[in-house]
Order: C-alpha cells, then sequence, then structure tokens
C-alpha cells in the first residue's frame, strides 16, 4: 500500500511539472558547498597560469625563429621541418637511448626499493626502532639535489675520496667517477634510491595500515606464517596502490631529472648521460634555438602521455586497477 501510494506521489510530481532546472540546481549547489569551491580558485588559477596558460607557445614548434619582440604568431610557419630534423638528428638515438635505459633502471631498481622497505617496516615490532628508521630515511629527501651532487663529487674525488679509499682496500686504482662514462648511471640511480626510498615508503606504509588486522588474525589460526602472510595478504592488499603509482611512474619515463643529470654531466660522460632533457637545454637556453627545442619537447609530451594512456588501458584490462 506504501509502495503504491510513493508511486502516485512521484507520478503526480511529474505531471505538474515539478523538474528542478540545471540553474536551479546548480545554484543550490553553490549555497550549499560554496566555500569548497572558493577553495578550489587558487587551485585552478594555478594549473590554468602555470600549465595550460604556457601551452599555447607550443605553436613555436611549427615555425622557424621565435622573437620576443614579435611574438608567436609573427613567426614564419615551416610545418613540420623542427620534427623532421630531430629525428634525422645526429644525436636523437642517443638521446632517446640513454632517457629510455636510465628510466628503466629507475624503474627495475629504484620502484621497488621503497615498497620493500615499507614491507620491512611493517614486521618491525619495536615502534622506536621503527620510528628510528623511517626519520633515518626521510631524511635524504630534504636534501638539496645540489648538495647531493656536491656529495657525490667528495666521495669520488681522487684525493681522499670515499669511493676511492673503498678501492684501494681491493688494490685498485683510483679513478675520477663522475668522468668515466660507464659510472655515470650506476651513481644516478643508487643516488635516487637513496635519496627517494624512504620518502616515497609514506605511500605504502598508508596502504598497509589500510589492511584489516582481522585477515591476519585468520590466517595466523589457519598455520600461516609471516611468509604466506606477505603473499596471500599484504602483498594484494598493497597491490592497487602499487599499480596506480606505477601507471603515473610510467607516465613520466621520458622525463629524467633534469637537475641531477645536468649537475652530475661532464664531457665524458656525455655519451651515457645525455637526454631529452639537458638536449633541450642546451638547443633552447645556450644556443637560443627556441622553436627546435619547443618541438622536440612536444615529442617528449606526447611520448609521456602515449604511455600513460597504453598503461593504464593495459592494468584496467588486466587487474580493474586504473586511474580512469
Amino acid at each position: 500500500m506504501e509502495l503504491k501510494l510513493e508511486e502516485e506521489q512521484r507520478q503526480a510530481l511529474k505531471g505538474s511539472g515539478a523538474k528542478t532546472s540545471p540553474l536551479v540546481f546548480l545554484k543550490k549547489e553553490w549555497q550549499r558547498n560554496k566555500y569548497v569551491y572558493l577553495m578550489l580558485i587558487p587551485v585552478l588559477a594555478y594549473y590554468f597560469i602555470f600549465h595550460y596558460g604556457p601551452m599555447y607557445g607550443l605553436l613555436m614548434a611549427f615555425q622557424k625563429s621565435y622573437s620576443p619582440i614579435k611574438g608567436i604568431l609573427e613567426g614564419k610557419w615551416i610545418g613540420i621541418d623542427n620534427f623532421t630534423m630531430f629525428f634525422n638528428s645526429y644525436y636523437f638515438w642517443r638521446i632517446i637511448k640513454n632517457t629510455l635505459i636510465l628510466s628503466f633502471y629507475s624503474i627495475l631498481f629504484g620502484f621497488p626499493a621503497p615498497i620493500i622497505l615499507a614491507l620491512l617496516l611493517n614486521e618491525v615490532r619495536k615502534k622506536w626502532f621503527k620510528s628510528t628508521v623511517q626519520t633515518i630515511s626521510y631524511m635524504p629527501h630534504f636534501i638539496s639535489v645540489v648538495v647531493v651532487v656536491g656529495m657525490l663529487k667528495t666521495f669520488s674525488s681522487l684525493d681522499g675520496g670515499l669511493f676511492n679509499v673503498i678501492r684501494s682496500f681491493f688494490d685498485l686504482q683510483p679513478i675520477m667517477f663522475l668522468a668515466e662514462k660507464d659510472m655515470f648511471r650506476p651513481m644516478y640511480i643508487l643516488s635516487n634510491i637513496w635519496q627517494g626510498a624512504g620518502w616515497a615508503s609514506i605511500i605504502f606504509l598508508a596502504a598497509l595500515s589500510n589492511i584489516d588486522p582481522q585477515l591476519y588474525e585468520a590466517a595466523k589460526m589457519d598455520g600461516a606464517g609471516r611468509w604466506k602472510q606477505l603473499l596471500h595478504i599484504t602483498l594484494p592488499g598493497i597491490m592497487p596502490t602499487v599499480v596506480i603509482m606505477l601507471i603515473l611512474r610510467l607516465g613520466a619515463v621520458m622525463n629524467a631529472d633534469f637537475q641531477k643529470i645536468l649537475l652530475m654531466q661532464t664531457a665524458p660522460t656525455y655519451e651515457t648521460s645525455d637526454v631529452i632533457s639537458t638536449f633541450i637545454y642546451r638547443s633552447g637556453i645556450l644556443e637560443g634555438n627556441y622553436t627546435y627545442s619547443t618541438a622536440i619537447g612536444l615529442i617528449n609530451g606526447i611520448i609521456n602521455f602515449s604511455l600513460l594512456l597504453m598503461a593504464n588501458a593495459i592494468s584496467k584490462k588486466v587487474n580493474s586497477t586504473s586511474l580512469w
């Protein structure tokens, strides 16, 4: 009887034309949450001014030259000649290869590092020890990249540098680590792990804290040890977070750490250290070829965006976890 009355009331409302218009809905929504929307204004302004606004400058990629006095629209249009020049450049395959190798090794060794650290810290039962390790592992994140590279230069110096002192224990001759092309990638990747693993582990520790403790209790009652609990409860529990972070990491494959690479880079290591970002810096800032460097930057952005879409689609199809 009650269901019948509700249906009659619904039909009466429809018949009387009592339908909320979009304008009325927006007005009510603004009145309810106006302070929340006001808080969004600085965030939206930031993205529009510093992220979407500068995209207007991508027009330079299709021009021969750029003059700050004449402006972007006054340049001579040459179509895709800048892109063709880059693809035919002597440096094209070298910088693409170096960028991909550095990103691949960073993901292969750097991405699992904070996960392993978070899993190890999760197993620690002494709170004071866990807090101490967390604090020590977080600290390198707050050290400036300039200071980190300065430390690397000090440790690798020929005169009493830590790395060469260790080599002397094995009767090896001292070398200039930052001038050795084969040493650039290990030093770059290992220093990144040291500096970022502790800070990156925070998000995985947060994911671990959301796992229901009753699952572990039930597993203990069934006779599961710590290893089986890790395999069947812990890892599946944090897997959605791992997948999301991996997708975001894959979306920035072509974006190597420009500042650190530039500071570590020396002339003898160009063969292994020259990446897209440093090549854009030399072409655009040092040589003043703004249109050519803009074209390279556009290619870099398109590749990153394509990899992000691909990784998200594969993840969504395989395990139903995705960014959207």
